[in-house]
């Protein structure tokens, strides 16, 4: 009789160590949706889950019946069969357990209150699109060892247009101007590396250098086997992607869009410089200096000498500039991600070779403004239209062939506050190019 109990509990403890094993090795890479049921809606979501570089997991979470846009999940953890994740943009989190047969997730979602929420593993039938939105088809393109490009094709005839988003910001930021482009061009959108589907290579400044996102601009035009080149449009810090290809390899586009985007990222001011420029210019020559040995080291000595009193004139005007400015809030912290990456990755470009049409928001409509006062409000207006003005003005007289163009109280996303004006001049200026 002990015999036989012994070998009962050989073998439930086996059965268990078995299940155990089991959960450990649940895979939960891909798609798992879910509707979240309020008094007034029944809102469609949808976690998508892949392998992140460093083993772990990296997950987008997507409100479809809301917004075109995915959030980027702020973390996400598995142990065994649990699974945990939070956004910190919503305010959300979730705890829930994978079933055994690997096709739900348990648990409970917490968002001001606390709720019993499912998960499930959608088949090709039943999984619902992530984006509901977007009249496109959306591919995978390869711009390097291990990082793909998502690539929005909006359809249309006609010469062929690229879209490019700003920081943050993905392709889909442009299904609803894109619509307006269709029927004249054929529309295509990008979403940067580090953001959206796009692949997230470790937030290194080489992987996200100005120049590395114009080669995967490059790459991605290339895969797509155009029979026309190109004109590429962007938005915001997608000036420099604009630049980088305009100035390196004006031969494979047909001119340039600056969306609000010619800003010091797109076009460096050699006569009067400029302070952020220059300043990461100088952190990279002390790096230089701390690195070096011998020969470097004096070398690096001579630079940094020899760029301190440009740069000490340029933090000088800054201050002074700078000095009716209203204090901003401080910005919650973080860990350095892509966007960090970017904004260290600038480059100086000056010599840009191709058409050019640069729209401008100046003066800027600063929109909401709640932690101003109203002095606050009036020294950041004219702070930007100062800053705005003479960055126009540097651009204008750097890149002289360039059509520019100046939209009085504008939003920064000027093809949404402004569509009309600037499908206008769009159409203009590419009306003008040649096949």
């Amino acid at each position: 009789m002990r015999g036989v109990m012994v070998r009962r509990i050989f073998w439930t403890v086996a059965l268990l160590v078995l299940m155990a094993s089991s959960l450990q090795a649940q895979d939960i890479s891909g798609d798992w949706q879910g509707a979240i049921n309020t008094k007034k809606d029944h809102l469609r979501v949808i976690l998508h889950v892949d392998k992140a570089d460093d083993g772990g997991w990296k997950a987008t979470f997507f409100s479809i019946d809301q917004d075109s846009d995915g959030i980027p999940v702020t973390s996400i953890t598995q142990q065994g069969g649990d699974v945990a994740f939070s956004i910190a943009e919503l305010k959300l989190s979730y705890k829930g357990t994978v079933s055994s047969d690997g096709r739900s997730i348990v648990g409970k979602l917490t968002q001001g209150g606390t709720g019993s929420f499912t998960f499930v593993r959608p088949t090709k039938e039943t999984a619902w699109p992530r984006d509901i939105t977007c009249a496109c088809t959306v591919s995978f393109i390869s711009v390097g060892k291990g990082v793909k490009l998502e690539v929005l094709d909006w359809g249309g005839t006609g010469r062929p247009l690229v879209l490019l988003a700003g920081l943050g910001d993905t392709a889909h930021d442009f299904d609803k101007f894109a619509a307006k482009l269709v029927p004249q061009y054929h529309v295509y959108g990008i979403t940067r590396r580090g953001f959206g589907e796009s692949s997230s290579p470790p937030p290194t400044e080489a992987n996200y250098s100005a120049d590395r996102l114009g080669d995967d601009v490059l790459a991605v035009i290339d895969a797509l086997h155009l029979q026309q080149r190109p004109v590429v449009v962007g938005h915001s810090i997608a000036g420099e992607e604009l630049s980088s290809v305009g100035s390196r390899h004006p031969e494979k586009v047909a001119g340039l869009v600056y969306l609000d985007a010619a800003y010091r990222y797109a076009f460096y001011n050699r006569v009067h410089g400029d302070v952020d420029l220059d300043a990461l210019e100088m952190r990279k020559k002390l790096e230089d200096f701390t690195a070096g040995e011998g020969s470097d080291k004096r070398k690096a000595i001579s630079e940094l000498l020899a760029s301190l009193p440009q740069l000490e004139k340029e933090l000088q005007e800054q201050q002074k500039k700078m000095a009716n400015l209203p204090t901003d809030p401080p910005e919650p912290g973080g860990d350095f991600g892509p966007g960090q990456a970017v904004l260290l990755g600038q480059e100086k470009y000056a010599g840009i070779k191709v058409p050019i049409l640069a729209i401008f928001a100046n003066p800027h409509d600063l929109g909401p403004t709640p932690q101003y006062d109203a002095a606050g409000r009036a020294a950041m207006a004219r702070y930007m239209l100062d800053y705005t003005t003479a960055q126009v003005n540097a651009f204008q007289a750097g890149v002289p062939s360039a059509h520019v163009v100046q939209i009085p109280n504008a939003d920064h996303y000027v093809f949404q506050s402004n569509e009309v004006e600037v499908l206008r001049e769009m159409n203009a200026f590419l009306a003008k190019l040649p096949d």
